[in-house]
């Protein structure tokens, strides 16, 4: 089977894992910040909602690791969220640093040129919600915008409900194995992207994906080796940690 013509592509081979990897802490725009100074110009970032339906970024679903809260986060409003110290846990340089919600970040990105993957993390049980939400809320905020952001997430309901809203808006499946029917399902979803667990990718995976018309990204790639396997099978992009490693340009 030949590969379709895929239409022009408009965001960076490189991602930037939830802002500056592990150099910052993660899903802040302390993070964001740190990542473009080392030249990143796409991110990656988690996004679910409170209890009181705003946006915000944060990779569990409860707030130890990660915060100075405890319990559930989408059990909170925001204005306790918006309290918490998001940064100490990594060291006292980071001290103080909030919670952002997704409008910040994308004031970020839109303000200086930068391109953003949002993976919809919704709370459990809430995944059509939040991929209403936060669909809804980036088409408001990207409206005009010559590259909208990518909606990735691993629950099919979030990209769904993500489809059902802003039918506009690039979404990308994630995958952490190939599961019966997976790019099935990633074109029943109207997906631009398949996104996978980057050992996942082969020649033959990759040319399924893109005999469908479908680009192929990759998670989490941190190893040289890694990264050179995955350009050398002509894949589209990968997101890392390692923004100290590799260079975006």
């Amino acid at each position: 089977m030949n590969a379709r013509k895929l239409p022009a592509w408009p965001y960076p081979f490189w991602i930037a894992h939830r802002g500056a990897g592990r150099l910052a802490p993660e899903n802040t725009l302390a993070a964001f910040r740190l990542g473009a100074q080392h030249g990143w110009r796409m991110f990656e970032c988690d996004a679910k909602l409170s209890s009181d339906g705003v946006v915000f970024l944060l990779h569990d679903a409860t707030l130890e690791r990660t915060t100075d809260g405890a319990g559930s986060a989408g059990a909170r409003p925001w204005g306790e969220l918006a309290q918490l110290d998001a940064g100490s846990w990594l060291g006292r340089a980071w001290a103080g640093e909030p919670i952002p919600t997704l409008a910040s970040v994308a004031r970020f990105c839109l303000r200086n040129g930068y391109h953003l993957d949002i993976e919809i993390k919704p709370t459990p049980g809430l995944e059509a919600a939040t991929g209403h939400a936060v669909a809804a809320l980036a088409a408001r905020l990207w409206q005009g915008a010559a590259a909208p952001p990518l909606l990735t997430s691993f629950q099919p309901a979030a990209l769904a409900a993500a489809a059902q809203t802003a039918p506009q808006l690039p979404r990308g499946l994630l995958l952490d194995a190939l599961r019966d029917g997976w790019l099935e399902q990633a074109r029943q979803l109207g997906c631009v992207a398949v996104v996978c667990q980057h050992a996942l990718w082969d020649a033959g995976t990759v040319g399924q994906v893109r005999a469908a018309g479908l680009r192929a990204l990759s998670y989490t790639v941190n190893d040289e080796w890694a990264a050179e396997r995955l350009i050398r099978l002509g894949t589209d992009g990968v997101v890392t940690d390692r923004v100290d490693l590799f260079s975006p340009a």
